[in-house]
């Protein structure tokens, strides 16, 4: 069997039941909201997705957030951590960091340079692990989670959405939206994982969940 004719069976094996009064053109069947498939604990459910991407995910209350980003920091020795606007000052912890404003908008030469960056969300994905940013206060410009090594995210557990769809919904189509899942990688021929190629090499994400 060549491809032409494996492509053919696949197409008649999907119209197998398909009624022989329906037409292309007729209206598409309305569909009614797909069953709930996340199970009860949705933010665990994001946090093992993302983990299977390599990204060390950690949950904590409003009041551990700085203390948690802190962690993520000194975990990889971190000593500048580019700071977008409309990031709460209550959000960015002391330490040996030198927090870099970019406000005006650092170079490529000072975004490459430091280790570490850190920002919100617009929304997550439990069944994929996705965090998602439409670059809005507290997320800033594109570049600023390309080039440093680190990226720390700040998801808040209400903007964790079941899946793809249901994000979806909530997103302004009209802006700039960056889909991030995991730690930035990509594979040889020989399918050897290499991360840091793409964008940062370590992806921290900070669930606050208050319930």
């Amino acid at each position: 069997m060549n491809g032409r004719e494996s492509v053919l069976r696949a197409i008649r094996g999907a119209l197998s039941g398909v009624p022989g009064s329906e037409r292309p053109d007729d209206p598409p069947p309305a569909h009614g909201r797909r069953a709930e498939h996340t199970g009860e604990d949705i933010v665990g459910l994001f946090a093992e997705r993302a983990a299977e991407y390599r990204a060390t995910t950690v949950r904590v209350r409003t009041s551990g957030a700085a203390a948690a980003v802190a962690r993520a920091l000194a975990r990889t020795g971190a000593r500048s951590l580019v700071v977008p606007p409309g990031l709460p000052d209550d959000l960015v912890p002391k330490g040996p960091w030198s927090p870099l404003a970019d406000v005006p908008p650092l170079t490529v030469g000072q975004l490459d340079a430091a280790d570490a960056v850190i920002t919100t969300v617009t929304a997550a994905i439990a069944v994929t692990g996705t965090v998602i940013l439409d670059h809005g206060a507290g997320q800033g410009r594109r570049a600023l989670t390309l080039l440093p090594d680190q990226h720390i995210c700040l998801v808040r557990a209400d903007q964790i959405t079941p899946d793809v769809p249901e994000a979806l919904r909530r997103l302004d189509p009209s802006r700039p939206l960056t889909l991030i899942s995991g730690p930035s990688a990509t594979s040889d021929i020989e399918l050897d994982r290499v991360e840091g190629v793409h964008g940062p090499r370590t992806l921290d994400i900070v669930v606050v969940d208050d319930r």
